[in-house]
């Protein structure tokens, strides 16, 4: 979980350092500049790039390199995984049946510990990925404070904070409990709400750090209780073996999916209210939306998502007993297969 992340701070330094010449204000007043020379009765507030300018291509040429960067980036992580990540079966694990992929996957989508884990992270990923997918264009278009050229330095730090309270959250899930520690991902609440309210650089600064430690709960604790809810599933149905790739798999996929939302939602409201990707200078109806799903709509998912957890019934408690009773079964298939020998 931490190469994760380590891997997501790196592409995203590296992208932010590439692309950042292209979110400066000079580019701004350089087309301002030229549209007037053309037309004097335009106005600053209304300039926009034109076709095949050198700063349209400058910005289009980075973001080329920045994808052939991360790309890159991705691949040498997928080998990292490859050759770092050992498979080990279990062989005393106790023996059942194999059961077919639909049969599994409808066995899996009826426990009930597994559909709360996924519904709650569903929204908070969602909420994470809309507030990380919209920063961007936040601090360029609709900040009070002139954070134009501060972004890439922002999402820096907001990935060095998640790095860096890994560990933190590691020794709070171990100390108070997964359930109790999954409550640190509202942190960010407060502080996005400050950042649209009283935008200034510091604030600004503050949120990234407090983001990024409420970034670092919302990734490391879904795959944390994760295995909680596999042992759950196997001490409930022991004549199921073989389940595990459908659980992280479908996993996997509902969090993908929560991207999907999150970017789907953010692209129908900034189509809706009028955002264009060339203009200098966005409307008061794309500030105002880019201040809601950067504060409003994260709050309101997080908070769901929340509130869904409440009634996720493995604590710490049963989670000991859960793994006390499957190191029982496993003793007794051992011993079993010991006295067939």
């Amino acid at each position: 979980m931490t190469m994760e992340v380590l891997g997501t701070l790196i592409g995203a330094a590296l992208q932010g350092q590439i692309v950042a010449s292209a979110h400066t204000g000079r580019h701004c007043m350089a087309n301002e500049t030229l549209n007037l020379t053309v037309n004097a009765t335009d106005s600053i507030m209304n300039t926009t790039f034109l076709p095949g300018t050198p700063d349209l291509l400058h910005a289009r040429n980075v973001y080329m390199i920045a994808a052939g960067v991360i790309g890159c980036v991705y691949l040498l992580c997928t080998v990292i995984l490859f050759i770092g990540v050992k498979e080990r079966h279990d062989p005393f694990y106790f023996s059942g049946k194999v059961i077919p992929f639909l049969q599994g996957f409808k066995l899996s989508m009826q426990h009930g510990p597994y559909l709360n884990l996924i519904a709650a992270f569903l929204l908070i990923s969602a909420a994470v990925q809309l507030q990380q997918s919209n920063f961007v264009l936040f601090c360029t278009h609709a900040a009070a404070a002139d954070l134009r050229d501060h972004f890439q330095n922002l999402v820096l730090t907001i990935l060095v904070s998640a790095v860096l309270s890994i560990p933190f959250w590691q020794w709070f899930l171990q100390r108070f409990g997964k359930k109790m520690a999954a409550f640190g991902i509202s942190w960010m609440i407060p502080f996005a709400i400050m950042l649209v309210t009283i935008p200034s650089l510091i604030v600004a600064y503050v949120v990234a750090v407090t983001s990024g430690f409420s970034i670092a709960a919302s990734l490391l604790l879904p795959w944390s209780m994760l295995p909680d809810v596999v042992d759950n599933f196997r001490l409930m149905n022991p004549q199921a073996t073989g389940l595990e790739a459908i659980f992280y798999s479908s996993f996997v996929f509902f969090t993908k999916l929560s991207a999907g939302i999150a970017l789907g939602i953010s692209t129908m409201s900034l189509e809706f209210a009028g955002y264009s990707s060339a203009a200098c200078k966005q409307s008061s109806h794309v500030v105002v939306t880019l201040q809601i799903l950067i504060g409003a709509v994260p709050a309101i998912l997080i908070i769901i998502g929340l509130l869904i957890l409440l009634f996720y019934p493995i604590t710490e408690d049963t989670r000991k007993e859960t793994e006390l009773a499957l190191d029982v079964m496993r003793l007794r298939t051992r011993r079993s297969t010991l006295i067939v020998i």
